[in-house]
């Protein structure tokens, strides 16, 4: 499982986590598989490129146990998976992204804790859940794309902040949400999402929660593009495969170094700079982006 701290930039830059893995050598030839992970969540992998789809679209994509479970392993499968080079995380339907915690089954859950019938605390799924999905997603040791189609309200907000890149319908929006059910953030938001606009505009968003439109969003550094509902899946998906044909490793290597440079000074982060780029610069693809310069030629990076 990979855990460790969340990490961004203060501007809209990649969310990345913990040290990132050297990856396996991928297989040689392109594959596809298609997998439902409890029909909550959809798994397609095509060369290189695993699109996770949250798959309630009847409830807005809302998280109910049987989905989250599905996406915190859908989501460490892509991560461990040496056939993976780029995830895109979206949701079904035009009207969410993911609207956060499924409240119908949350009610349910908070009865039986008071009468006992229950199995535990409601609230361990921030443990159970939350905390696994999001480390997965901000410590991926690849690049991870957020294709958001409709409302992306408290984790689901959360989910789409941790990602490194967003592309936003221009129907969609944002919800910090959580004030307005008595409860305080998680889904890693008091981290990610003060990085990415600031300690003053993170503080207004979670205490004052209100819809911020994908023009708002794009304005506070949320959203690095806002693009019309009908070509977001295009355009999410060119992004993805885009990221999934570079250079993995490096991609590796430059969230490792944000994620490192956000709590050290200079000094550290000059010296881990050196020893990640004595990395990159040991590696197939380095070797194959000269080559293909000096012969004028593109580079077909193989993510080694």
């Amino acid at each position: 499982m990979i855990s460790g701290m969340l990490c961004a930039d203060r501007r809209g830059g990649p969310l990345p986590g913990p040290p990132m893995r050297p990856q396996p050598e991928p297989p040689a030839s392109p594959h596809r598989r298609r997998t439902a992970m409890a029909d909550t969540v959809l798994y397609d992998l095509t060369e290189g490129l695993a699109t996770i789809t949250l798959n309630r679209p009847d409830a807005m994509n809302a998280l109910n146990i049987d989905t989250k479970e599905a996406l915190r392993d859908a989501l460490l499968e892509a991560a461990e998976s040496p056939a993976v080079r780029a995830v895109l995380l979206t949701g079904s339907g035009p009207r969410a992204f993911c609207v956060g915690q499924d409240l119908k089954e949350h009610i349910g859950l908070l009865a039986a804790d008071r009468d006992g019938s229950g199995e535990g605390s409601t609230m361990s799924t921030v443990a159970l859940h939350y905390n696994p999905i999001v480390t997965a997603i901000a410590g991926m040791p690849k690049p991870v794309v957020a294709a958001v189609n409709g409302v992306a309200a408290g984790a689901g907000a959360g989910f789409a902040f941790a990602a490194d890149y967003r592309i936003v319908a221009d129907t969609a929006s944002f919800n910090t949400s959580f004030a307005g059910v008595a409860l305080t953030a998680d889904s890693g938001v008091s981290w990610t999402l003060q990085r990415l606009i600031g300690y003053g505009r993170a503080a207004d968003l979670l205490l004052f929660p209100h819809t911020i439109d994908a023009q708002e969003a794009l304005g506070l550094g949320i959203a690095h593009r806002v693009v019309p509902a009908d070509e977001l899946a295009s355009e999410a998906a060119a992004v993805a495969r885009r990221l999934a044909e570079g250079p993995t490793a490096a991609y590796a290597a430059i969230k490792e170094s944000l994620a490192f440079a956000a709590g050290h000074t200079l000094t550290e982060a000059l010296a881990m700079e050196d020893e990640l780029q004595r990395r990159a610069g040991a590696s197939d693809d380095h070797a194959i982006a000269v080559n293909a310069f000096v012969k004028k030629e593109k580079p077909r990076f193989t993510g080694r």
